[in-house]
Protein backbone atom coordinates (compact mmCIF):
# COMPACT_ATOMS: atom_id res chain seq x y z
CA UNK A 1 0.00 0.00 0.00
CA UNK A 2 1.53 3.34 -1.02
CA UNK A 3 2.30 5.91 1.64
CA UNK A 4 0.02 8.95 1.36
CA UNK A 5 1.89 12.06 0.26
CA UNK A 6 1.42 15.61 1.46
CA UNK A 7 1.25 18.63 -0.82
CA UNK A 8 3.59 21.58 -0.47
CA UNK A 9 0.74 23.69 0.88
CA UNK A 10 -0.16 21.10 3.51
CA UNK A 11 3.45 20.74 4.65
CA UNK A 12 3.81 24.54 4.81
CA UNK A 13 0.65 24.84 6.91
CA UNK A 14 1.61 22.00 9.27
CA UNK A 15 5.19 23.17 9.73
CA UNK A 16 4.68 26.93 9.70
CA UNK A 17 7.44 27.26 7.09
CA UNK A 18 6.88 29.37 3.97
CA UNK A 19 6.52 27.29 0.77
CA UNK A 20 9.41 29.13 -0.91
CA UNK A 21 11.73 28.19 1.96
CA UNK A 22 10.55 24.59 1.76
CA UNK A 23 11.37 24.58 -1.95
CA UNK A 24 14.84 25.88 -1.11
CA UNK A 25 15.34 23.16 1.50
CA UNK A 26 14.34 20.56 -1.09
CA UNK A 27 16.77 22.03 -3.63
CA UNK A 28 19.56 21.93 -1.02
CA UNK A 29 18.74 18.33 -0.13
CA UNK A 30 17.79 19.15 3.46
CA UNK A 31 14.25 17.80 3.06
CA UNK A 32 13.19 14.98 0.74
CA UNK A 33 10.36 15.34 -1.75
CA UNK A 34 9.24 13.76 -4.97
CA UNK A 35 7.27 15.09 -7.89
CA UNK A 36 3.72 13.85 -8.36
CA UNK A 37 2.10 13.14 -11.74
CA UNK A 38 1.38 16.85 -12.24
CA UNK A 39 4.95 17.88 -11.38
CA UNK A 40 4.11 19.31 -7.95
CA UNK A 41 6.24 18.54 -4.90
CA UNK A 42 4.91 15.68 -2.80
CA UNK A 43 6.19 14.92 0.70
CA UNK A 44 6.10 12.00 3.09
CA UNK A 45 4.10 12.50 6.29
CA UNK A 46 7.39 12.93 8.19
CA UNK A 47 8.26 16.13 6.28
CA UNK A 48 6.95 18.58 8.92
CA UNK A 49 9.15 16.91 11.55
CA UNK A 50 12.15 17.05 9.20
CA UNK A 51 11.50 20.76 8.61
CA UNK A 52 11.28 21.37 12.34
CA UNK A 53 14.64 19.63 12.77
CA UNK A 54 16.24 21.86 10.12
CA UNK A 55 14.74 24.97 11.73
CA UNK A 56 16.00 23.93 15.20
CA UNK A 57 19.52 23.46 13.87
CA UNK A 58 19.38 26.80 12.05
CA UNK A 59 18.12 28.85 14.99
CA UNK A 60 19.53 26.88 17.90
CA UNK A 61 23.07 26.47 16.60
CA UNK A 62 23.19 29.34 14.10
CA UNK A 63 24.31 26.97 11.34
CA UNK A 64 24.26 27.79 7.67
CA UNK A 65 22.39 25.45 5.32
CA UNK A 66 25.53 23.61 4.15
CA UNK A 67 26.45 22.90 7.77
CA UNK A 68 22.92 21.73 8.50
CA UNK A 69 23.22 19.18 5.70
CA UNK A 70 26.43 17.85 7.22
CA UNK A 71 24.94 17.69 10.72
CA UNK A 72 21.85 15.87 9.43
CA UNK A 73 24.04 13.32 7.64
CA UNK A 74 26.08 12.74 10.79
CA UNK A 75 22.98 12.37 12.96
CA UNK A 76 21.54 9.84 10.49
CA UNK A 77 24.79 7.85 10.54
CA UNK A 78 24.84 7.85 14.33
CA UNK A 79 21.25 6.56 14.37
CA UNK A 80 22.19 3.75 11.97
CA UNK A 81 25.21 2.78 14.09
CA UNK A 82 23.14 2.79 17.28
CA UNK A 83 20.51 0.61 15.62
CA UNK A 84 23.21 -1.83 14.47
CA UNK A 85 24.58 -1.99 18.01
CA UNK A 86 21.12 -2.71 19.39
CA UNK A 87 20.58 -5.50 16.83
CA UNK A 88 23.95 -7.00 17.69
CA UNK A 89 23.03 -6.98 21.37
CA UNK A 90 25.99 -4.85 22.31
CA UNK A 91 25.35 -2.75 25.34
CA UNK A 92 27.44 -0.06 26.84
CA UNK A 93 26.93 1.85 30.02
CA UNK A 94 26.81 5.15 28.16
CA UNK A 95 23.66 6.77 26.81
CA UNK A 96 23.19 7.08 23.02
CA UNK A 97 24.57 10.16 21.24
CA UNK A 98 21.21 11.31 19.94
Amino acid sequence: MPVPRLSLQTVARLSGVHPDLIRRFVALGLVEAERDASGELAFEPTAPAALARVQRLRTGLCLNYASIGLVLDLLDRISLLEAALRRAGTRSGTPPWT
